[in-house]
């Protein structure tokens, strides 16, 4: 991107090959994953804004090519994920060797970076966050999109039970096809007391929202006593305020996720997100939805799907 706007904008150009500096890996790329995030920080409404020009992408699978200085635990020839804050719609790319993981033997590129900032989000919102527990009901937002077909299939792994919301016969059906026990479209006002006919009353233990606006209101209606929010982001780009009574009067506890944070921050908890989420791959627990597959010089064509939210799962680029 050499000036900010929608990602028709973007230009593929060669530029040349930056070798790794200490703590880094230099990868080359097999797959790229598309996000939302992408869209967002090409139109300069995301709250990375990086100096033009610059390339979007956060998340690549490929080989390590070279480490640098420091590095201890990775070496060349090894197949990895890792996640940038930005330029990672590349044929090779340098990473931070806090943000690269192993991947396991056998699991494709593609697999392997459907697996990644969504499902981190989704493992860690629960896990980590939420603390899920076995038994308990979990209410996820925007159940047909990435984050949130990942974490109905997470929730549903680690023994929950999953209400989805979506808007649309299709994606309602999606959501079941992937473990929700039952799916309530949220262009219906009452959808709250869906769930809480679902739950005999009780409500949803854990909510995880991503949407904001109305629907984080009315999540606060059909959340359980002591039940825990996540809030994951704002699609809808309306952000809420809240009133802290509520909070308080329901019991409830009110969580935030920032994915970007856990790698300054916690690595090791991301780390063992990954390793959990490989696992329940390798269980066949786990098995994340491809939309489609794009060469990389069509980025533009697959943003601009993904912006028109016509796209179910993961969007994924191939150098």
């Amino acid at each position: 991107m050499r000036s900010l706007g929608e990602p028709d904008q973007l230009e593929l150009a060669e530029l040349p090959d930056r070798p790794p500096g200490p703590g880094e890996v230099a990868i080359d790329v097999e797959a790229i994953g598309c996000n939302f995030a992408d869209v967002l920080i090409c139109r300069g409404k995301y709250q990375l804004k990086p100096d033009l020009p610059f390339a979007p992408g956060s998340e690549v699978v490929g080989k390590v090519r070279a480490v640098g200085q420091g590095v201890t635990c990775l070496s060349a020839g090894q197949a990895v994920t890792a996640q940038l804050t930005h330029g990672a719609y590349a044929s090779y790319v340098v990473a931070d060797g806090r943000r690269v993981q192993l991947v396991p033997e056998g699991v494709p590129p593609e697999d392997a970076v459907a697996l990644g900032v969504a499902y981190q989000t989704a493992h860690l919102s629960l896990v980590d966050r939420a603390r899920l527990q076995r038994g308990e009901s979990v209410l996820v937002h925007a159940a047909a999109g990435g984050v949130g077909l990942a974490t109905v299939q997470i929730a549903r792994a680690l023994g929950a039970r999953v209400i989805g919301t979506a808007s649309g016969s299709d994606k309602l059906a999606l959501v079941r096809e992937h473990g929700a026990e039952a799916a309530l479209d949220t262009s219906d006002e009452n959808w709250p007391q869906g769930v809480l006919d679902l739950t005999e009353g009780r409500g949803a233990d854990v909510i995880c929202e991503s949407i904001g606006g109305d629907v984080f209101e009315r999540s606060l209606k059909c959340i359980a006593w002591a039940g825990r929010l996540i809030v994951v982001g704002f699609s809808s780009g309306e952000i809420p305020a809240l009133k802290l009574n509520r909070v308080m009067l329901k019991h409830i506890a009110l969580l935030g996720l920032n994915l970007h944070g856990y790698h300054e921050r916690d690595p090791a908890a991301l780390q063992r997100a990954v390793a959990s989420l490989f696992e329940l791959y390798a269980q066949r627990k786990l098995r994340p939805l491809i939309h489609a597959r794009y060469p990389l010089e069509r980025a533009p064509e697959a943003l601009a799907e993904l912006a028109s939210r016509r796209s179910v799962g993961k969007l994924i680029l191939q150098p």
